[in-house]
């Protein structure tokens, strides 16, 4: 039986994230840099004949049809394969936390299903797909740390300097759909450019969406307070309820109750980068 084990499948930061304006359709507008972490979940694929894609949770347990099977199922809509699959996954990053660990799945699901397979297909045809699943998942499909636009979909490489920091996930998580629709929400923050981000890469911008964030769940504010009274300037990512803090590399983390602390370093590619071209 063919199988891929101990897939990895990496977490992002958001280094900044401006909403920029509105579509006509609703859809918002941002600009931000998107930074792969060691802080993976980690998937095993097996072959299986007939088409069908089933699911194991070897740690946390998943909605039904999560990104990983709606992937597998996108996979073979697009390429008309009668293959199946059985995919085991460790979940370890957090769910509503602004990490990107769905979207991070998904794209993990797209670049090994379509080895097992013998598929074939190319990164763009795999990015086409996974635009359908999600804004982000292009992004992890890339390989590469990037300047971010449009609706999320606008993808531009980028190199950053090796770096540490730390995660601070609270327990209670965040929807991103409530963010996104609250009334308070900033939407007109000034277009800016990659040069401006680049002169000061890890204290450029701000994270639009953290003061709405703050009123829905308190526990965001006691986050970035843990961080500040550690000497650390914090901020959210994404639209979750994690902050996340660069920190000096003699920087020693302690455990909090409520709170889920994790100190990462920044990967200069994804791990997959070349399973798909």
């Amino acid at each position: 039986m063919k199988s891929l084990f101990d897939i990895p499948a990496p977490a992002k930061l958001n280094l900044f994230l401006h909403i920029v304006g509105r579509r006509n359709d609703g859809f918002h507008l941002l600009e931000s840099v998107f930074m792969l972490i060691d802080w993976c979940d980690t998937l095993h694929f097996e072959l299986r004949a007939g088409g069908a894609i089933s699911r194991e949770d070897l740690t946390t347990p998943l909605p039904a049809d999560d990104l990983i099977v709606r992937a597998a199922r996108a996979l073979q809509g697009a390429s008309g394969s009668t293959q199946g699959a059985h995919i085991s996954i460790a979940k370890s990053i957090p769910e509503q936390a602004g990490l990107g660990g769905g979207s991070s799945d998904a794209a993990t699901t797209l670049l090994a299903l379509n080895r097992l397979w013998g598929l074939k297909l190319s990164l763009l045809q795999l990015q086409t797909i996974g635009l359908q699943l999600g804004a982000d998942v292009p992004f992890f499909l890339s390989g590469h740390n990037a300047w971010v636009s449009g609706v999320g979909e606008q993808t531009t490489p980028i190199t950053l300097a090796p770096a540490r920091f730390v995660v601070v996930k609270p327990l209670a998580g965040l929807q991103t759909q409530r963010i996104f629709s609250h009334p308070d929400l900033k939407r007109d923050t000034k277009a800016t450019t990659i040069y401006d981000f680049a002169a000061d890469a890890y204290g450029f911008g701000h994270n639009d969406l953290q003061p709405v964030a703050q009123a829905l769940c308190p526990a965001v504010t006691e986050a970035l307070s843990w961080c500040r009274d550690r000497g650390l300037n914090a901020r959210m990512t994404g639209s979750g309820s994690a902050v996340f803090a660069r920190i000096a590399e003699d920087f020693e983390t302690s455990n909090r109750t409520g709170f889920q602390i994790r100190p990462c370093r920044n990967l200069a590619v994804h791990p997959l980068q070349g399973w798909a071209v």
